[in-house]
């Protein structure tokens, strides 16, 4: 299931807007500033760099607050933003996206006890509990699935991870039922991801997947280059459409990465699409 990969993708790196309950204003106007600074940055190593001291502070944050939901999710977002686009060694990254889960659920079963008692349910019996998180508490349910999803990226070779899928795929869907606005249409490039992994010969239904990734395209008004990249990377490869693979991707490339809060991702994404290209007389 090596398909099975968000890589650097889904990030919302450093996205921490919902750190509003931060111990003071003034902590909170330099966390607010801090994010905005590494979001608009365009040199990977200066923010591969500087990542792990925000790790370490948002921790000492979390120590001193520790029933604080909003800190909890930015805790969980970042961890699991800098496992997906930087960390390489596989020990490291699934010790890191344990601490990123960990958080989220954390956060999950402060707001949302009952959902948080049947995590470990089967679907049908947890879906109840899903269809009932309204609008209100959509943050917590995409931020817990979104951590989730980067869980399951680095435990693939766990089929017991993988069997949450079904799960996983519902909290998304659930989010799209809410507002699918949220997050600029995160939730729909997620589930483009997750409705590409089978082909069509055996069951899958990979338009669905194609049909999320252009709603994602709408919404990210095509600011966010990283919808095309995985537009290309999951749905043209599954269904082995060169011509479009390489038109989404060639399209990235010559796009201008330079946008406010998504300089970062689209910096990320230049770098996956330059090598998807150049693999793709090879792949088809």
């Amino acid at each position: 299931m090596d398909r099975f990969r968000f890589t650097a993708a889904l990030l919302l790196l450093v996205s921490l807007s919902g750190c509003a309950s931060l111990i003071s204003s003034a902590t909170q106007k330099m966390a607010d500033n801090l994010s905005l600074a590494m979001s608009n940055q365009n040199d990977l190593e200066t923010v591969k760099s500087g990542a792990p001291a925000y790790l370490i502070m948002i921790d000492s944050l979390i120590e001193g607050d520790e029933e604080n939901v909003s800190l909890l999710l930015a805790g969980s977002k970042l961890y699991a933003s800098y496992t997906s686009a930087f960390v390489e060694n596989e020990t490291r990254s699934k010790r890191l996206a344990d601490k990123s889960l960990t958080y989220a659920r954390r956060a999950l079963c402060i707001d949302l006890p009952e959902l948080c008692q049947n995590l470990d349910s089967k679907l049908d019996e947890i879906q109840p509990q899903i269809d009932r998180v309204e609008k209100d508490q959509q943050p917590l349910l995409y931020g817990y699935a979104s951590a989730w999803a980067s869980w399951i990226q680095v435990n693939t070779d766990d089929w017991n991870a993988l069997a949450q899928l079904p799960k996983l795929t519902a909290m998304f869907q659930h989010s799209l039922a809410l507002d699918e606005t949220y997050d600029s249409g995160g939730a729909h490039l997620y589930l483009g991801v997750l409705s590409s992994q089978i082909p069509p010969s055996l069951g899958g239904k990979p338009e669905q997947g194609r049909a999320h990734f252009e709603k994602a395209q709408i919404l990210s008004e095509g600011k966010n280059l990283m919808v095309n990249v995985l537009f290309a990377e999951f749905y043209t490869r599954l269904v082995f459409d060169q011509e479009l693979h390489d038109k989404l991707l060639k399209a990235v490339l010559s796009a201008n990465g330079e946008e406010p809060g998504l300089t970062l991702v689209n910096t990320l994404a230049k770098q996956r699409a330059k090598l998807l290209l150049a693999e793709s007389s090879d792949f088809f």
